[in-house]
């Protein structure tokens, strides 16, 4: 059992598990989860909470509908909703002597390497001192973040910055089906995935899309980024009052299985960017010496796509463009231009100026 051996649990709640349908605040399930968790923090494991519900607790505060609301008010009724949120967690979780701390984070804060370093270190820090972090996404100046309004991936990338062994995500369904359940009755629930391609094959992923505010694809997305950082994933109904507990005493959810890698950290990293700056096309021979582990030069690159600096994650795509790797830039989008189907040696040359020869090395790479 996963959730036995893990030492740092990631858990993921849905903002319908904290306000029904009705806008009424779910009193005793929280309470019941907070007793999960101080069951979990006797055997000494280490949780760390990724909570969506701080715009929905604005507008029950606002007494405003979520589904009409714009953008910028969004940002202003998070920002209220936000309060609501940590003062229930708060109250909740002393009654159990359980003390929690707030981080906000956006996906730019995952995504940059030496922001998520720092975070990782708060994260160690509190978990020092004794304190479960509760993380919400910055919805008061997040833009692009709020309109997709799921939290799944973000916890897969907390799951990642803690080391944590297992991603819980709690949903409104027992986990992953063959069918859509709430239009197939010979839907039937799949246990374990150890692969994604092979083990999901069969499966309409898409047609399952009105399971909880992002859909079932984003759960997808977010076992492959702890399956490649090895760690299991679960998604269980989180709808029943002690959902933790009901996990480990009843087991019917869908595990992941986190995928044995040899990926270091830094190729980790670049493996499973939820947001690449942008794209390269490359060439066949480019595309067959990258299968056997050599560099990108600029002259196998076709063509560019997107805006971005030195450093920054990029999808490398081949003349059908299918994906075939990721990797961190070593010249800009801007010089990448200029320097594109020339050989290493006229790259001084077409710049102006003394600079590396891969466009992107070997070792800031991975095939996908």
């Amino acid at each position: 059992m996963y959730l036995k051996n893990s030492q740092i649990i990631v858990v993921k709640i849905g903002s319908s598990l904290l306000v029904d349908e009705n806008k009424k605040i779910r009193k005793k399930w929280l309470s019941s989860f907070a007793n999960d968790i101080k069951k979990l923090r006797n055997k000494n494991q280490k949780v760390v909470i990724v909570s969506s519900g701080a715009i929905a607790l604005g507008c029950k505060k606002m007494n405003y509908n979520k589904k009409n609301i714009k953008l910028d008010q969004s940002q202003a009724i998070a920002s209220i909703g936000q309060m609501e949120l940590m003062n229930l967690f708060s109250q909740t979780f002393a009654r159990f002597n359980l003390n929690i701390s707030q981080i906000l984070l956006t996906l730019e804060d995952t995504e940059e390497r030496r922001r998520s370093l720092n975070a990782k270190r708060t994260f160690e820090n509190l978990f020092e001192l004794g304190f479960i972090p509760i993380v919400n996404e910055n919805d008061t100046i997040a833009t692009t973040e709020i309109k997709y309004g799921d939290n799944d991936r973000l916890a897969s990338r907390v799951t990642q910055i803690t080391n944590a062994d297992t991603l819980i995500l709690l949903s409104d369904v027992n986990g992953l089906y063959t069918k859509n359940p709430k239009i197939f009755k010979d839907a039937k629930l799949i246990k374990k995935v150890s692969d994604l391609r092979k083990d999901l094959s069969n499966v309409n992923i898409k047609g399952m899309n009105e399971f909880g505010s992002g859909g079932m694809q984003t759960k997808i997305e977010a076992a492959k980024i702890c399956q490649l950082a090895g760690s299991s994933m679960v998604i269980a109904n989180g709808l029943y009052n002690n959902p933790i507990t009901k996990i480990i005493e009843q087991n019917n959810c869908t595990w992941f299985s986190p995928k044995i890698s040899k990926l270091d950290a830094r190729k980790k990293w670049i493996i499973s960017s939820v947001a690449p700056k942008g794209e390269i096309i490359i060439d066949d021979g480019a595309k067959k010496a990258l299968r056997s582990g050599k560099s990108l030069l600029a002259a196998g690159i076709k063509k560019i796509s997107g805006k971005f600096k030195k450093g920054d994650h990029i999808k490398i795509l081949d003349k059908k463009n299918v994906e075939c790797a990721r990797g961190l830039s070593s010249f800009t989008s801007d010089e990448i231009i200029k320097i594109m189907g020339h050989h290493s040696n006229q790259i001084e040359k077409l710049l102006g100026y003394v600079s590396k020869s891969e466009v992107i090395h070997k070792d800031d790479m991975v095939e996908v």
